[in-house]
């Protein structure tokens, strides 16, 4: 699916071919083999890799289609900047020996798709995508569990993971020739303090998108992905291996730290009340985010949060924010040429009627205030 995911049609971008399904639980169900492959690689190009710095680091992140993958290809397009891309997994233990051997090989089909989400963004193997939540899964097993807390604050401690880490991100600068390394990984919200101990100098980008729409946006593509998981079982695998977790038949929300939180948005879900289980979850984890970057001075100067529908509705002026906060260059022209992707999405309508939509400014309204949201519909 990591190619495949570029095909036609939503149903069949989640196809996984028996190659990909051998190759990815190759990847997966040995990890003894490929942590001694990755130290054969960084004993290859040790003195290479000594010399690459990492120069704050760049991380969008928020809940689902909240607008990070947009931000992510809009970013990765700056020459300085170097991500993940589709075609890094899932051999992404080892990403300079298998960038070396794609350059090898005969060039696959690369021609842009609509990914599967059926949300207009195209892709091919070579674009940027949130790919390093494996990683985390591998150093941090409980990463997905509902039941604890999935916060990393700056008391984690895990030398394993922070090495690996480190080193990681250097090897893909190096066989990209970037300067800085720029992540989208949703999951990466409950991580903000954890990721600001390992790189006091990372900046951090937070879009948050109005509930209302935010919501109708997140059940659509639950549906598009539970309903696609039932005619391919086979990406159920594909998708828990790569750690995508926030959609489809192995939906669980993240644990911001409050365990009666989850339990009440699971509750919802599993009773069939999908708008409040939503709304629920919206609160829950952007009510702890600002709780956190205001009781934080150091993630408070290093935070930015994007509202998506300013950066829909002032694109050049909300980019050229983004990229002042995050220390990046670009010209007017360049700026334009990013600002001319944004536009409010026409791919669907909300279908809410009255009692839902007041559901969820009952359940959001207080946590939609904070961030300047009417609490009111017109």
């Amino acid at each position: 699916m990591s190619e495949r995911a570029a095909r036609p049609t939503a149903s069949d971008g989640f196809a996984v071919s028996p190659g990909e399904r051998l190759f990815g639980r190759v990847c997966h169900e040995y990890p003894g083999l490929w942590a001694r492959l990755e130290r054969f690689e960084t004993s290859l190009i040790r003195e290479e890799l000594e010399a690459v710095t990492l120069e704050s680091p760049i991380y969008v992140t928020g809940l689902a289609r909240s607008g990070t993958t947009i931000l992510l290809e809009l970013l990765a397009k700056l020459p300085s900047v170097t991500s993940h891309r589709y075609r890094d997994f899932p051999p992404i233990w080892t990403p300079y020996l298998w960038n070396r051997f794609l350059e090898l090989v005969p060039t696959r089909d690369t021609r842009p798709h609509e990914r599967p989400h059926g949300d207009g963004i195209e892709i091919t193997p070579d674009s940027p995508e949130a790919m390093e939540e494996a990683i985390w899964m591998r150093f941090f097993p409980d990463s997905h569990d509902p039941s604890l807390s999935n916060r990393l604050d700056a008391s984690t401690r895990n030398d394993a993971f922070a090495d690996f880490y480190r080193r990681h991100l250097r090897k893909l600068l190096l066989v990209r020739g970037g300067r800085r390394y720029l992540a989208k990984g949703n999951y990466n919200i409950a991580r903000l303090g954890y990721l600001q101990a390992l790189f006091p100098n990372a900046r951090f980008v937070i879009p948050i998108r109005h509930p209302v729409s935010h919501i109708a946006s997140l059940m659509r593509q639950h549906q598009v992905f539970s309903d696609a998981q039932r005619t391919h079982p086979e990406s159920r695998d594909y998708l828990r291996r790569v750690g995508h977790f926030e959609f489809g038949l192995d939906r669980v929300p993240i644990n911001m730290g409050a365990a009666p939180d989850t339990r009440e948005i699971l509750d919802r879900w599993t009773a069939g009340d999908e708008v409040a289980g939503w709304a629920a979850y919206w609160v829950h984890v952007y009510g702890a985010v600002l709780d956190q970057v205001e009781q934080d001075a150091l993630l408070r100067e290093s935070a930015l949060i994007v509202r998506y529908e300013d950066l829909n509705a002032r694109p050049a002026d909300e980019l050229q924010r983004i990229l002042d906060h995050c220390r990046l260059e670009a010209d007017a022209p360049q700026v334009a040429t990013m600002a001319a992707r944004l536009r409010q999405p026409s791919y669907y309508k909300s279908e809410f009627g009255d009692r839902d939509e007041q559901a969820i400014m009952r359940i959001a309204g207080p946590a939609m205030a904070r961030y300047g949201y009417a609490t009111t519909r017109n």
